[in-house]
């Protein structure tokens, strides 16, 4: 299984400003595997130690002598440690305060090892500001596998070599084939167990299996990592999401957590979702302008989980509704489509380059008119989702009209093709054409 984040590993490893890498995520995503494989294939060798449930990680950490460090880790997993050619594997290193520590002592005294960690953000929350290494450590985020990765998971190479070359109407000639696989990528989704598990088995029902137990181990989470009086409110959120995500205008409403609900009630609910790597927050922009920071509304926003397959298995979506049949992406287009662009672009915005910042959307003051998505590289781009080939996108074309300087994005699952200021892109192409909307360089 292939990760497009070990790109951003090697540029790690080779920098000459490195620090102590912590790969954050929520639980599940790969985060381990990842750090593992990064190891076999850039390092003569890697050290691995886990620190959930260890009594012996303390008695390593004693106090941060780093070089004694060192020698005890070397000890403890029997394998030598040299600078350069060892990578240095931390899991689980929120279960450990003082292995967390010891990245700042790792930064400050010994930068020549490559140090590696591995962090729930579930438990590196619980961390900062009390023993977290601010300032002393570089960070990634992993998401789970984007459709670009699933493709790959699932052997067709050839085909993401073709998408990557990023000649668009030559794609139409597969769309068939692209449409059948973003079906199958719709009902599974991107959690590395769940992939794996129907690489192997092509069995549907364990797919949903799987995700029902992940979404049994998040909640299970949530009771770990909260308090008694939180634990509830943070449920109800994440359980609201899907009916959420349902209604047309897909703002999320407090009051339909629970009647008669205000900001007040669930806001830091649905930040410890952020924080935890289970949900995405987009809000909303007044006006349609650079910058687009100038206009954001913090209190208006959408939330989308972390996959896509789960989002289907929380909505009890039957198998046969995804994967079969012209309804498959009709029957669930207000909710499956958006959460799929959405989870595409925060996973181009880690392999794609630093031109990708933040997503938005927008509506008018008196929300007649809505752009499902909008984003800013050296231009602004709003960006309309169709669910299918229907290329009908009112808002946006009225929003075109009225901003001359605009080029209009449109993804559907119609063909490739440039219209006058607006270019229609297939669902199946959207993370990789996100990776071609660059800043501008400028020549000084």
């Amino acid at each position: 299984m292939k990760r497009l984040l070990i790109s951003k590993l090697k540029e790690w490893k080779n920098s000459k400003n490195r620090k102590p890498l912590i790969i954050e995520g929520a639980r599940q995503v790969g985060k381990t595997w990842l750090l593992k494989e990064f190891g076999n294939e850039e390092f003569e060798n890697y050290v691995y130690i886990n620190c959930d449930n260890n009594p012996q990680i303390e008695d390593i950490f004693i106090d941060y002598d780093i070089q004694r460090i060192i020698r005890n880790i070397s000890a403890f997993a029997n394998s030598k440690i040299v600078a350069g050619k060892t990578l240095i594997i931390f899991d689980e290193i929120q279960e450990s305060p003082k292995a967390l520590t010891s990245l700042k002592y790792f930064c400050e005294g010994a930068c020549e090892y490559h140090v590696a960690a591995a962090g729930s953000l579930l438990g590196l929350m619980d961390h900062q500001g009390s023993g977290f290494p601010v300032g002393k450590v570089d960070s990634l985020n992993l998401y789970p596998l984007s459709f670009i990765e699933f493709l790959l998971a699932l052997g067709k190479d050839v085909l993401v070599e073709q998408i990557q070359k990023h000649k668009w109407s030559e794609l139409n000639a597969l769309s068939s084939q692209l449409i059948e696989l973003l079906r199958q990528y719709y009902y599974v989704g991107g959690m590395p167990a769940v992939v794996l598990s129907y690489i192997e088995d092509n069995d549907i029902l364990k797919v949903r299996s799987l995700q029902n137990q992940i979404l049994q181990d998040y909640e299970k989470d949530i009771s770990k990592h909260t308090s008694v009086k939180d634990m509830p409110k943070i449920s109800m959120v994440w359980n609201s999401i899907p009916s959420q995500l349902a209604k047309e205008n897909k703002k999320f409403i407090y009051g339909a957590v629970k009647a008669g609900s205000r900001a007040k009630d669930f806001e830091n609910a649905i930040q410890w979702l952020i924080n935890a790597g289970l949900v995405y927050k987009v809000n909303r922009v007044k006006k349609i302008e650079m910058p687009l920071k100038f206009y954001e509304d913090f209190d208006c926003f959408k939330l989308f989980i972390n996959d896509l397959g789960l989002l289907g298995a929380m909505t009890e979506a039957p198998a046969r509704e995804i994967l079969v049949g012209n309804n498959s992406f009709s029957s669930y287009k207000g909710s499956f489509t958006e959460q799929y662009v959405a989870q595409q672009f925060f996973s181009a915005m880690v392999t794609g380059g630093s031109s990708l910042k933040n997503l938005y959307y927008y509506t008018n003051e008196n929300s007649t008119m809505e752009i499902d998505f909008i984003m800013q590289t050296d231009k602004v781009y709003p960006i309309e989702v169709k669910a299918e080939e229907n290329l009908r996108a009112k808002s946006l074309f009225t929003v075109l009209k009225q901003n001359e300087n605009l080029t209009g994005i449109r993804f559907s699952m119609a063909n490739y093709r440039e219209q006058e200021k607006m270019v229609n892109v297939p669902l199946a192409l959207v993370e990789e054409y996100f990776k071609t909307l660059k800043n501008e360089k400028i020549k000084i």
